[in-house]
This record gives structure tokens, sequence and C-alpha cells, in this order.
């Protein structure tokens, strides 16, 4: 298993910074891999939540089955598994100006195929797809230019 992590400053609460990264709609605008919400009691990610959500990885159709840990004034904890299993956390703090987020992302590939996907999940990863990821959250975060 290994582990990305980054860290950004973006504008924006906690609590806005947190609304985005609990809103299916909102998630599939910054997500680094496109995705699809097959089910999902209620609007938004909460404690407890169980979401289905499909997509494609290496160019393969996927589903993984989403657990949300934590929702609080601070932390997201998730994990989604199918193919491969990745977890992910994102720690939000207010600062001057906005927010630090710094987000973690563990990947775990089992068999041939969750190797393989595992593999290529880590080289977007390695190339900065959760930087960038993390900066589009940024973006939704600006005011609109006047």
């Amino acid at each position: 298993m290994r582990t990305w992590e980054t860290a950004i400053t973006i504008p924006g609460s906690p609590s806005d910074v947190l609304e985005l990264l609990t809103e299916p709609e909102a998630i599939s605008r910054w997500a680094p891999v496109p995705f699809e919400l097959v089910s999902l009691r209620g609007r938004r990610l909460v404690t407890g939540s169980r979401a289905r959500i499909a997509g494609r990885l290496a160019g393969r159709a996927v589903e993984f089955e989403v657990t949300v840990f934590e929702v609080s004034g601070e932390r997201l904890a998730l994990a989604a598994d199918g193919p491969i299993s990745i977890g992910v956390q994102y720690i939000v703090r207010e600062v001057s100006g906005g927010s630090d987020v710094c987000a973690s992302v563990s990947v775990d590939g089992r068999g041939l195929f969750g190797r393989v996907l595992a593999s290529a999940t880590e080289a977007l990863l390695a190339a900065g797809a959760l930087r960038t990821s993390l900066e589009r959250l940024g973006r939704q975060l600006m005011p609109a230019a006047a």
C-alpha cells in the first residue's frame, strides 16, 4: 500500500471546503477521476454514509462502495472499496485568508487486476492528480470576477 499526501491553502472557510468535499455533484467537478454516483441516501456524505460510484480506471469500467467514517468540522475520512481499496482523508484548518487543506490518499490492489489498477492510480497520483484536484476545489471557492 502506498500513500500520497499534499497540502494547499485555498480560499473559503473550513465549512465551505467541507461542503464541497461532501456534496457529490461538487465532488464530480474537482475529483481527479470522473465518476457517476450510482446510489447514496441523502444529498451529501455524512458520517456513516454509504454510496456506490462508477467510473473508469486504466480504461476499465469499475464500481466502488464508499464508506464514510467521519465528517466533522475539520475532517473527512472515507474508504472506497472495489477492485482496489482507496483510503482518503482530508484535514481542513482555518488560516488567514482561507483554509489549509491536507489530503492523504492510500491505494492498495489485490490480485493481478487490482495491482494493475493500483499502479495506474498511483501513476495519476505521482503525476500530481491529488494536488491538481485540490487546486480545482480551491477555484470553486474563489469569488467570481467582477
